[in-house]
């Protein structure tokens, strides 16, 4: 249906080819997923068959892409080729621009021309397959970051169209939203839909996958069943993540005990954004050298709670106690040298013109000397020190990623706390991430990790704390496990 004939491309003012020489089949009915280290080029590979590239992009094409045989640039536009091709971005929230949920549904349903009735009912199905009922008369931009993607992808599902092309669509959701994610698309490719994937979660999604493609610097790697393709051992690397054997990598003499000093006390912490109670009277402790793994499903408050930790968010009632310091009376700069944050996007952390100058603003800010050797040293510890003069957005996800925590370890505080930091990364690169984690631990930090993962968890953690509609539901130790 769609097909890429000898495609390559390279943006605007770059010399490397984002994508060299790709001929991929999409045919009709049949599943794709595309896989492969970040910087690969396979957000530029949906953009090239999704007609973006070629209606949108300057650079330089070379090849063909075509639909049922037809040049995709002779379509006059995008909205004629959003008639047959539906695609969901990696970045959900790009998509929305409505007030509430049940309208950013309703106008793709309108823009097909629907009677009234027919309106009704789809928009009913569609809240129901993706779970989206009961928060039809929410803001999206206030939802959490897999309940953004399920908005996204209920829009694009809207529209009816024939091929979907998804951006990890489900990079930010937990276990059971992933399932169910899965099991929606498992229902479109039944019905006939054909079905580009971009993703990481390759067991989530085997029994649906007819064709498994390894994307390597603009190239295809490899290209075929999935079985077949699994059986060479460095792809089998990329494609599914192995995390055993990290919860051993101890120095000597271990890192915490039970008699190591509470760095982190919660208590009784409740908060409320407007009418909705996001957490309800927490109480937990995390003690110096711990490795902390937060998990949960969507909206669950956990990214709500780590907030709590350098005051991003203050209580509504109760208290948190970091390193004796209660965040309701102390400053954000005091904060700031005991607990770091790295976000689940590490994006919205980046606007310096090059590496250096990024991590370069915190220590700055935080009057830290000898800012120099400590940049040097924060980069070797992530592998990024050949970087140090690029500018931060050139970088791949995954080294984005690692220069998100440079720029928090750079600071040296005692806790670091992590949103989902293995998002959007191959299977090498988010052991190469825990790893980097765990020897912080062994260094004497405290690390937190929220996270869906649940390997991480049961091979990275000592301890983990799920939680459930605000609570924490269990608090289990797992070292040695």
């Amino acid at each position: 249906m769609i097909e890429l004939h000898n495609f390559s491309y390279t943006y605007p003012h770059t010399v490397q080819a984002a994508l060299n020489g790709l001929s991929l089949p999409l045919e009709k009915g049949r599943c794709v997923m595309v896989t492969g280290p970040s910087g690969a080029g396979k957000t530029t590979l949906c953009l090239a068959a999704a007609g973006i590239l070629h209606h949108e992009y300057g650079g330089k094409k070379d090849g063909r892409v075509t639909i049922d045989g037809n040049d995709i640039a002779t379509y006059a536009s995008l909205s004629e080729l959003a008639k047959t091709i539906g695609i969901v971005f990696d970045d959900a929230e790009a998509q929305m621009i409505f007030t509430t949920v049940e309208e950013e549904i309703l106008s793709a349903l309108e823009y097909r021309g629907l009677e009234a009735k027919v309106i009704e009912e789809r928009l009913a199905s569609i809240m129901a397959i993706t779970y989206l009922t009961d928060l039809m008369n929410r803001s999206p931009h206030h939802l959490s970051g897999g309940q953004k993607q399920r908005v996204a992808l209920a829009a694009t599902l809207a529209l009816g169209n024939d091929v979907l092309i998804l951006d990890e669509p489900t990079s930010e959701l937990d276990e059971h939203a992933t399932r169910r994610i899965v099991d929606i698309l498992t229902a479109l490719k039944a019905q006939g839909k054909t079905i580009l994937l971009i993703e990481h979660k390759y067991q989530h999604f085997r029994e649906m996958v007819d064709t498994l493609v390894v994307l390597e610097l603009g190239h295809i790697s490899a290209m075929g069943s999935p079985d077949d393709v699994l059986l060479d051992e460095r792809i089998r690397r990329i494609v599914v993540p192995d995390f055993s054997g990290i919860r051993e990598m101890q120095p000597a003499g271990g890192a915490k005990t039970d008699e190591s000093p509470v760095v982190v006390a919660v208590r009784h912490l409740s908060y409320a954004y407007g009418d909705t109670l996001a957490l309800q009277d927490i109480s937990l402790e995390i003690r110096a050298g711990e490795f902390v793994a937060i998990v949960g499903e969507n909206g669950s408050g956990k990214t709500t709670l780590v907030k709590h930790f350098n005051r991003l968010l203050s209580p509504t009632n109760g208290d948190v106690i970091i390193k004796g310091k209660n965040t309701r009376t102390a400053t954000i700069t005091e904060l700031a040298r005991d607990v770091g944050l790295v976000f689940q996007n590490p994006d919205h952390m980046f606007f310096a013109d090059t590496v250096k100058d990024e991590i370069e603003f915190g220590l700055k800010n935080l009057k830290i000397p000898d800012g120099g050797q400590i940049i040097d040293t924060a980069l070797r510890e992530v592998r990024l020190l050949h970087t140090k003069d690029l500018y931060p957005r050139w970088l791949s996800r995954g080294e984005r990623q690692r220069l998100a925590i440079a720029c928090v370890i750079a600071m040296s505080p005692s806790i670091i706390v992590l949103d989902e930091p293995t998002t959007g990364l191959d299977g090498n690169e988010a052991r190469l991430v825990m790893e980097i984690l765990k020897n912080l631990q062994n260094e004497g930090h405290t690390v937190i990790v929220i996270t869906h993962n649940k390997e991480i968890a049961q091979h990275c953690a000592d301890r983990i704390i799920t939680m459930e509609k605000g609570s924490v539901l269990s608090d289990t130790q797992v070292r040695g496990v």
